[in-house]
């Protein structure tokens, strides 16, 4: 698996930490930024990670920011991601099993820096489980296309 990994700089440092970890998981990052904890606009880098979604580039995103609430509603603006927040592992699983996300978003200020890994690794052992969900999220892609 291949995924777009970014944050700002509130979420640098935990990006950075992740690093290991996707690798020792075997997925593939490209790291879109930011390169420091110097004050950066997070909307910019999500929606790198995003659009790296949205085009098939990557299989997924993984995005950190300070709460990863902005980075979740700015990913959410690009047709054909579904960016959630997930605060832990149960979270980051019902995500996946449910809403078929495919850009996780964490916050390095609000999420305790052992829960971080937990919820990636939650996040990237989790499939979407389909069946009665798969009728929910055609109705979140018909909402995005206008349809209903």
């Amino acid at each position: 698996m291949k995924i777009a990994l970014a944050s700002d700089h509130a979420g640098f440092v935990e990006k950075e930490r992740l690093k290991p970890l996707l690798s020792d998981l075997g997925i593939e990052f490209e790291d879109l930024g930011t390169t420091s904890e110097e004050s950066v606009d997070y909307p910019d880098y999500a929606a790198r990670v995003a659009q790296a979604v949205a085009d098939g580039r990557v299989q997924q995103g993984l995005l950190v920011c300070g709460s990863g609430t902005g980075m979740a509603i700015t990913a959410n603006k690009v047709p054909g991601v579904r960016a959630a927040v997930a605060w832990s592992d149960e979270t980051a699983r019902l995500a996946r099993q449910h809403n078929d996300a495919n850009v996780l978003a964490i916050g390095a200020r609000t999420t305790p820096p052992g829960d971080i890994p937990r919820i990636v690794r939650a996040w990237f052992s989790t499939d979407f489980e389909g069946g009665r969900h798969s009728d929910r999220v055609k109705k979140i892609s018909n909402i995005e296309s206008g349809r209903r």
